[in-house]
């Protein structure tokens, strides 16, 4: 399968590179990683290692066509994601991006199945050119609006075949919602709060982290996706136990200082329904984004 990813940062570097030990990939990032990538190859470590050589670019080729187009861009940059596939034409596309919507915006410029996808797979760009699995987990993919596709069946049988954990399913609306849940409990809490994911299990981080996905679920419920509360909080507790020593992507954007993902997922969430909380920890983040000229 030829597969291009488009964000070739700590996740979309190590899926495709995983997916590179048996598939041509081509990486979509920033130099100095791709440049190293292209001329010396990509290192993963951590919890996988191998050494591969996929293609490593910062614009999307001209004459690529690929079978795959993995998005794993910021949300806030879905657009321009979509704008950059529009022209190479991919057969299908797998968004593994954080947030809500992601998926019906590249659906609107592109005119090919978009498949939504959760990855628990644990990611660190440690320097150009090589990456850290910092635990392994699953993917989850399957037709955005739910059931099931020949497109997600060969997507899926791709990623099994080079060791990656992979689950087709025809659930996806619920999982996503789910997804969207976890990010909300642990990556402002984590974030704000400056902690490793295993620290909300504990107070007051628990509490925190509880009521935001509370209130996801309640605004899943609100979009006709049947997601309780405590199935929304039992999935915060799998995840931070399965990831406790791990820092969560928004927690590692604060370190870096830059903008985060708050708007595609707490504040996704306050602007579907009341959620305070969801509410109170977008605003945070934000004003910590504009205090940096971040947003």
């Amino acid at each position: 399968m030829d597969v291009l990813v488009f964000g070739a940062g700590s996740l979309g570097s190590l899926v495709g590179g995983l997916l590179a030990r048996q598939h041509r990939v081509t990486l979509v990032g920033r130099d100095p990683h791709v440049g190293t990538v292209a001329a010396e190859g990509l290192t993963v470590d951590g919890a996988v290692e191998c050494h591969v050589d996929p293609d490593g670019v910062t614009e999307v080729p001209p004459d690529a066509s690929p079978d795959l187009a993995l998005v794993t861009v910021k949300a806030y940059d879905t657009d321009a994601a979509a704008a950059a596939l529009a022209d190479c034409h991919p057969s299908t596309v797998l968004s593994l991006q954080n947030g809500l919507d992601n998926e019906a915006r590249l659906a609107d410029r592109l005119d090919c199945p978009v498949l939504a996808g959760t990855c628990t797979y644990g990611a660190m760009l440690e320097e150009p050119g090589r990456v850290t699995c910092t635990g392994v987990g699953e993917v989850v993919l399957g037709p955005r609006e739910g059931g099931q596709s020949p497109a997600a069946d060969r997507v899926g049988a791709a990623f099994d075949e080079v060791g990656i954990e992979t689950t087709v399913a025809a659930d996806m609306p619920h999982r996503s919602w789910e997804k969207l849940a976890v990010n909300a409990g642990i990556n402002a809490t984590t974030a704000l709060a400056r902690i490793e994911n295993g620290a909300v299990l504990d107070e007051p981080a628990s509490e925190v982290a509880a009521a935001a996905a509370r209130e996801t679920a309640r605004a899943a419920r609100d979009a006709g996706v049947d997601l309780s509360d405590e199935a929304a909080v039992d999935a915060v507790h799998e995840v931070a136990a399965a990831t406790a020593d791990n820092t969560s992507s928004m927690y590692q954007d604060v370190l870096a200082e830059r903008r985060t993902e708050v708007d595609a997922i707490n504040g996704a969430v306050a602007e579907r329904i009341d959620a305070p909380v969801n509410r109170t920890l977008a605003g945070l983040l934000r004003a910590w984004e504009r205090a940096r000229d971040r947003r």
